[in-house]
């Protein structure tokens, strides 16, 4: 696999999963779903009238971004373009990488109250999200 084939990249689909991977964060880290266990896991409570910095959401977007563009690079490169096919990508990526960087991570990570219910939140937001950017980068080229 070479750079090259960024030009082949569908960049409508990287943008459309990059998005859906954000939007999947805004609901997964809310308090509708893991936020309030997610942020005592962490051991951070913001005051309830205390507005969070830009880059708070910024960060985000440009990791998906990057992440929906390595996505369909492998995509590409592997001739994934069926749902099951996606599925095994989203897999492979989501929990052969994403998921075991953050075990490790988690694992080493003393200053968390609650390190491993940390890694369970964000290993199972970027295996879905991964999960869904695999199959809309697939089965949109």
């Amino acid at each position: 696999m070479s750079f090259s084939v960024l030009a082949d990249l569908n960049w409508l689909a990287v943008i459309v999963s990059t998005i859906a991977f954000f939007a999947l964060g805004g609901l997964w880290y809310s308090n509708l779903l893991f936020g309030k266990i997610w942020s005592r896991a962490v051991g951070w409570e913001m005051d309830g009238d205390e507005k969070p910095p830009v880059t708070i959401y910024l960060m985000p977007l440009l990791t998906c971004f990057v992440t929906s563009i390595a996505v369909a690079m492998l995509a590409a490169a592997t001739g994934t373009d069926t749902f099951g096919e996606a599925i095994a990508l989203g897999v492979v990526t989501g929990l052969g990488l994403a998921a075991m960087a953050l075990l490790v991570t988690g694992f080493f990570d003393p200053k968390k109250p609650q390190p491993m219910a940390w890694v369970a939140i964000t290993a199972g937001y970027h295996l879905v999200g991964i999960l869904v950017v695999s199959v809309i980068v697939a089965l949109w080229q």
